[in-house]
């Protein structure tokens, strides 16, 4: 097999001088809109090349030569024809086709003018090249030429890309980037092919949205909706195709369905619980009986022999096995002889259907879906040539995947992978929440254990997930070229394709920033208490991130030309907009429970707030339905997503629960103090969090009134070193004071003070100030990672040093992660390191004040124990301490990973004596591969509880 991605020879200064950034996402930039030496005039200044594809050959083939001619149209307003003989190609042109299907081709190829070798008997394989008089009367011609349709039916979507083509121009109305002009490069030689065999998406949970917009426009899951779809697959370089399924059956709603898929080239199969090609409605439609082998099997044998016998002439993959209606587990429990029968049959069938070939030719499935793997794991076996579909948990962390021997499967395996979920511990439909490094940091490593003959995403809707789905097609086509390193240049140049140069920055940070943010924690699961409103200020940092992100894309939208904004709303904007929205609903409402059990006479202002939020969330969705694109996608936002209690999604958003204070007539004064729940005048030790000059820079006193007349307060500082950002003044609502600490003036050691806040009433707020500044002496020595405010808080890839042992490694993997970044050792191998004397580690210098038992908190990425009977371990250790070695995996309950899930990460807990203040060293070692950490927290006595852990400690 070879893969060349790069122009034969090399490119003139003139071609480099005009050529703009690559359109399409992978590969080399052929495409320039000036004449330079040696170029192919695809649309020149006099003529226009003209496309020639052979009458006979594969209609799939002839169908992407006719989306060809209508790009070139919509880049430049001029439109080629489609000829039927060479000598209709002009002086430049364009021939396309299959190596068996193209008379012309195979001339060349004979004459010696094209070199086809390197894809002759690849699986979808294309070969791109600009030949010199390929023909009598022909200067220059580009020729596409495919070792099967779909080979030259990716080639000729490669060049639509190019030209500025979005594969998104119908499913996100992104309008092509108009040229008057377009030019091949004359070195063109590129050779390419999928190194995953079949790539794919599957349509499912599709209503109330995609159902809805489909009866509405079409009638029904008919061909033509999906050809819409088929197209898409291809553009994105995919093949593969699981329809919907939930009150659909694909070849039976349309007969042409089928015929259509087989021409364009997608080859079909069902879901992991519909086996022989027949869909789960079928059943409902024509079975007769109950859907159960043990009691029903002659009815259900028939049924699928007339699903193997109806999808013969098509190219399919075929799933075996069978689950309960509707996706439930096998009525009859774990029965391992029973599924193992259902199996042989199945295969008999294949047998007497397909018996002009050897059963190992047709493509067979098994998906070890949740109970289904239970099953394998306890001896179960299907013959070699069928493909092991492993599952992830339906919250993108893979379960299982293939060992040494389980590799040397002819079958060989893949991985059905989520970007939506009906299921617990919530369903999650309605938006995008998959960052694109979550996907490659899971899909990298089915990649690297070789289960690469099957990945299919479970899209939901296709809609809002357009940018992960195009992502993990992209790396289904080639996973070494879209490595972790690319991660960061995926969003900028996906940006730069849909919406220009001029704000692709911009953009990818939008997109990576909302997808982080919904990755942290789904928008289905947020609630009131998700972020702290008492802990390191951190709902407010969250409500502050995402409204950066909301004037962001507000101020992009205004900029962008008019004719692209339709599209930037829906790939972009709305999901920026509808996501920072319910959050800080549920920010407002936290306030205004918190408020209101303070007394605070403001508790009701964050109640309005998080109704009219309620109320923008249905105005987002009425825009996007009604407004953007003139309403083309009606119905695709309304999945409910507010009001969760259970599993299930309620039947209609239902509004947050709201407290309603009734303030008094009277002045009152309140006092609430940072990071405590209870406010002034309940009685209490009220205590600033401790200050550092390491630490936070300040915090925070505020003065609330209970009742609706104002009143005048006054804040005295004991000590000169204590500062106030006010001293006094008058309380309408609210009044917050910034308390810091002049630390020039501030003692060395730990001191106390206080702030004494009075207004109304009797008496007033005496709240604590504590201190603690290390002597001159002690402060010159402090480096690394520096103890404050009873933690030390750090980024994991931050380290400062690593060391690489037996060609393992820590590396960065830039945007994974709830916060910043996260850090795995490569390469992925199936070497553990059982000694961490030998093994790879990452330090982090660390300075402590103090000295006692602490524990290290990880925050590590929640995947799951892929080898069967081992964990996910590592190891840690303080200095020259002998390390621990912790299995994040300990605890395998279903109530830790729905934790796991739900936070977004697998937390894990050592302690760790240090007995001396001043610099320790934090060695972390692999032991196991596929750990992927995130973050950690050393509690030294002050660790607060909140969702995301302290921001990093300051460094030195």
């Amino acid at each position: 097999m070879l893969i060349t991605r790069t122009l034969a020879g090399t490119l003139l200064g003139g071609l480099l001088a005009t050529a703009p950034a690559a359109l399409a996402l992978e590969g080399p930039d052929y495409v320039s809109h000036s004449p330079s030496a040696g170029a192919l005039s695809l649309v020149g200044k006099e003529h226009i090349a003209n496309l020639y594809v052979d009458p006979s050959d594969d209609p799939g083939v002839r169908r992407a030569v006719r989306d060809l001619q209508a790009d070139i149209q919509r880049v430049t307003g001029k439109q080629p024809q489609i000829v039927r003989s060479a000598e209709g190609l002009g002086s430049h042109g364009v021939i396309i086709g299959t190596l068996s299907g193209s008379s012309l081709i195979q001339q060349l190829v004979e004459a010696g003018k094209l070199d086809v070798s390197p894809i002759e008997g690849e699986w979808d394989a294309y070969h791109m090249e600009v030949v010199e008089n390929p023909l009598p009367g022909l200067d220059k011609a580009l020729v596409i030429a495919g070792a099967n349709k779909r080979g030259a039916i990716y080639g000729t979507y490669d060049v639509s890309e190019e030209i500025g083509v979005s594969p998104w121009y119908w499913f996100a109305d992104v309008p092509a980037q108009q040229h008057d002009h377009l030019y091949i490069d004359g070195h063109l030689n590129l050779q390419d092919q999928p190194k995953v065999k079949y790539r794919g998406i599957f349509i499912n949970d599709e209503a109330p949205a995609l159902t809805s917009w489909v009866q509405e426009n079409y009638g029904d899951y008919n061909h033509d909706f999906y050809e819409h779809v088929f197209e898409l697959i291809l553009r994105l370089k995919g093949n593969f195709l699981w329809p919907a399924m939930w009150n659909n059956a694909f070849a039976d709603d349309d007969e042409q369905n089928m015929i259509l898929a087989d021409e364009y080239g997608i080859v079909m199969s069902t879901s992991h619980h519909e086996p022989m090609m027949r869909a789960d409605k079928e059943w409902n439609r024509y079975g007769e009986g109950p859907w159960e082998y043990s009691t029903n099997p002659d009815n259900l044998y028939e049924f699928w022999v007339d699903g193997a016998e109806r999808n013969k002439p098509y190219e399919s993959v075929y799933t075996l096995g069978m689950r309960g209606q509707a996706d439930t587990p096998m009525s009859e429990g774990q029965n391992i002889e029973l599924l193992e029968r259902i199996v042989d049959d199945q295969r008999e069938i294949l047998k007497n259907v397909f018996d002009d070939r050897p059963i190992e030719d047709v493509p067979q499935v098994w998906t070890l879906y949740k109970e289904v793997q239970y099953f394998y794991e306890k001896g179960m076996r299907v013959p070699d040539d069928v493909t092991l579909l492993w599952a992830d948990d339906n919250w993108g962390n893979i379960r299982r995947l293939p060992t040494p021997e389980e590799r040397d499967r002819s079958g060989g395996a893949g991985v059905y992978y989520h970007f939506d979920y009906v299921g617990g511990p919530r369903s999650y439909r309605w938006i995008n929440v998959t960052p694109i490094a979550k996907v490659w940091e899971q899909m990298n490593l089915a990649w690297e254990y070789e289960a690469d003959r099957i990945w299919i995403v479970n899209v939901g809707d296709i809609k809002p997930m357009e940018y992960p789905t195009e992502f993990f097609l992209r790396m289904a086509w080639d996973p070494e070229y879209w490595n972790r390193e690319r991660l960061p240049e995926f969003g900028r140049l996906w940006a730069e394709r849909e919406f220009g140069a001029e704000f692709a920055e911009p953009i990818a940070e939008l997109v990576t920033g909302y997808t982080r943010h919904n990755g942290r924690r789904k928008p289905e699961q947020q609630s009131a208490d998700t972020y702290s409103l008492l802990n390191y200020r951190e709902a407010e940092r969250i409500e502050q991130e995402l409204a950066a992100l909301t004037e962001q894309a507000d101020a992009i939208y205004a900029q962008l030309p008019e004719a692209r904004r339709d599209a930037f709303d829906q790939l972009v904007r709305h999901l920026v907009r509808a996501s920072a929205n319910v959050t800080r609903m549920y920010i407002d409402q936290a306030r205004n429970q918190l408020f209101a059990e303070q007394g605070r006479a403001n508790a009701n202002k964050y109640g309005q707030l998080a109704r009219e939020r309620f109320r923008h969330d249905a105005e987002l969705e009425d825009h996007y339905h009604t407004e953007i694109s003139d309403g083309k996608w009606n119905h695709m936002m309304s999945q409910p997503r507010i009001g969760y209690t259970h599993w299930n999604n309620p039947p209609e958003n239902t509004a947050p629960l709201i407290y309603d204070y009734q303030p008094h007539s009277k002045p009152d004064m309140g006092v609430a103090v940072e990071g405590m729940e209870k406010a002034w005048p309940v009685p209490g030790a009220y205590t600033l969090p401790t200050f550092s000059p390491y630490g936070t820079k300040s915090h925070r006193i505020e003065v609330f009134n209970k009742g609706t007349a104002p009143f005048d307060f006054s804040a005295e500082p004991s000590d000169e070193w204590i500062q106030v950002s006010q001293r006094e003044g008058t309380v309408n609502e609210l009044v917050t004071l910034e308390v810091s600490i002049d630390w020039d003036q501030a003692p060395a050691g730990s001191h106390q003070g206080h702030v004494f806040v009075k207004g109304t009433g009797w008496g007033g707020a005496r709240v604590q100030v504590e201190t603690f500044k290390p002597a001159p002496r002690v402060a010159r020595q402090v480096k690394g990672f520096v103890e404050a405010n009873g933690y030390v808080s750090i980024e994991a890839g931050n380290f400062h040093r690593k060391q690489d042992r037996s060609g393992h490694r820590w590396e960065v993997i830039p945007q994974h992660g709830r916060t910043q970044s996260s850090i795995s050792t490569f390469p992925i191998s199936d070497t553990e390191f059982e000694d961490p004397a030998e093994s790879p580690y990452v330090e982090y210098d660390i300075y402590f004040f103090s000295t006692g038992e602490f524990d290290v908190h990880g925050l590590f990425a929640p995947s799951l124990n892929l080898v069967p009977g081992r964990g996910l371990r590592y190891a840690i250790a303080f200095d020259d301490a002998e390390p621990q070695v912790v299995d994040i995996l300990e605890d395998l309950s279903s109530e830790a990973w729905e934790t796991a899930v739900s936070d977004g990460v697998r937390r894990s807990v050592s302690t760790h004596t240090i007995r001396e203040p001043g610099l320790h060293t934090l060695r972390i070692y692999r032991v196991d591969p596929a750990v992927t950490l995130q973050k950690l927290m050393i509690d030294t006595g002050g660790l607060k509880p909140s969702y995301l852990g302290p921001p990093q400690s300051e460094r030195r």
